[in-house]
C-alpha cells in the first residue's frame, strides 16, 4: 500500500479513524479516532498484527448522549484518546468537544467503558480547571505510572499538561505549561531511554505545516526548546501519536483533506501517513519518506 493514502479494514471499506490513538489490551491493538459520516463520532478497530484491522463499533454516536446533539446538529468530537485504566479496570476517553457550529467551546469530553470496544458511556463535557482545551492527547507515564492530559489552551498559544485522578476521569492538577505562545497543536507524546518526547505541529487549520520535536527528563519538569522534526510539511502530514512496538516506534499521522489538499477541504478525503521514527546519537526522534506504509515485523 502506498503511504500517505487511504487504509481499508478486513472487509474492504475505508478506515475511519483520524486524529486517534491505538492501545494494546490482550492479545490486540486497538484503534479509535474520528468518523466524521452520519451520525458516527468514534470508531475502533482491532488488529493482532497491526496490518489487518477488524472494525468493531462505533463507540461513540449522536445517540451516545444529549450532549453530544445540539438542537438536531451534530457536536464536533475530535482527536479521541483512549486509556486503560489500571486503577479501575476500565478504558477512559478523552477528546475535544466543539458546539459543532464554531470553535467557541473549547472544552474535553470523557467517556468510560468496561471493555475497549464496547459502546462508552459519556460522560460530559467540560474546560479542565476553567482553561480552554482544544487538540489533545493522553500519556501513561511508564516510569510512575501516573495517566496526563495534554491539551492546547488559551486559544492554542499554550498546550497544558494536567496529571489526571485515579480514575482517569478527571483532572488533578496542571502540572506545566508547554511553549507559551507559540501556538502548537496535535500534541503525541512518547517515551524513550530515559526521556519525554513530544511532537507537535503549528496551527495552520487543516494545512500541514512544520512538525515541532521537544524532550523533557519528566512530564512535570522543565523541556527542551522546540526543534523541527520532518520536512516544511511533515511530509503533508499532522500527528496523530506515536506508537512504541518491537523496541521500534512509529509515527502515525493524518494527511487531510487528501494530497494535494482539496479546495474547499473535504474531510473524506483524509488519509494516512505512517513512518518508523529514527534517532540521532543524542536521542531525537526524526523521519524519513518511505512510500509504503511499514510492515511491523
Amino acid at each position: 500500500m502506498n503511504n500517505g493514502g487511504f487504509l481499508f479494514d478486513t472487509d474492504g471499506s475505508v478506515l475511519h479513524a483520524h486524529g486517534g490513538h491505538i492501545i494494546r489490551h490482550g492479545e490486540y491493538f486497538y484503534w479509535y479516532g474520528e468518523d466524521r459520516r452520519r451520525d458516527f463520532y468514534v470508531s475502533c478497530y482491532r488488529s493482532a498484527d497491526l496490518k489487518n484491522w477488524e472494525f468493531r463499533r462505533h463507540v461513540l454516536t449522536v445517540n451516545s448522549s444529549p450532549d453530544l446533539s445540539r438542537n438536531g446538529r451534530r457536536v464536533n468530537i475530535e482527536r479521541p484518546k483512549v486509556v486503560y485504566c489500571e486503577a479501575t479496570g476500565k478504558f477512559v476517553m478523552w477528546a475535544h468537544y466543539e458546539n459543532g457550529a464554531d470553535y467557541t467551546e473549547a472544552a474535553a469530553c470523557v467517556a468510560v467503558c468496561d471493555v475497549p470496544d464496547g459502546d462508552f458511556e459519556y460522560h460530559g463535557h467540560f474546560r479542565p480547571l476553567g482553561h480552554m482545551s482544544r487538540d489533545c492527547t493522553l500519556f501513561t507515564d511508564p516510569v510512575t505510572r501516573a495517566v496526563y492530559f495534554i491539551s492546547a489552551s488559551r486559544d492554542n498559544a499554550d498546550l497544558h499538561v494536567y496529571r489526571l485522578t485515579e480514575d482517569c476521569t478527571r483532572v488533578e492538577k496542571l502540572v506545566n505549561v508547554l511553549f507559551p505562545g507559540q501556538f502548537r497543536e496535535a500534541p503525541a507524546v512518547f517515551y524513550r531511554d530515559g526521556k519525554y518526547h513530544m511532537l507537535t505541529s503549528a496551527c495552520t487549520g487543516w494545512a500541514p505545516n512544520q512538525g515541532c520535536h521537544a524532550s523533557a527528563d519528566s512530564m512535570e519538569g522543565a523541556w527542551s526548546p522546540l526543534l523541527p522534526f520532518g520536512d516544511e510539511t511533515t511530509f503533508h502530514s499532522q500527528p496523530a501519536f506515536v506508537l512504541p512496538h518491537g523496541g521500534e516506534y512509529y509515527y502515525f499521522a493524518d494527511r487531510w483533506g487528501g494530497f494535494p489538499m482539496s479546495h474547499p477541504f473535504d474531510y473524506s478525503k483524509s488519509s494516512y501517513v505512517i513512518l518508523k521514527l529514527s534517532f540521532t546519537e543524542t536521542g531525537s526522534p526524526f523521519i524519513e519518506w518511505n512510500d509504503s506504509f511499514p510492515d511491523f515485523n
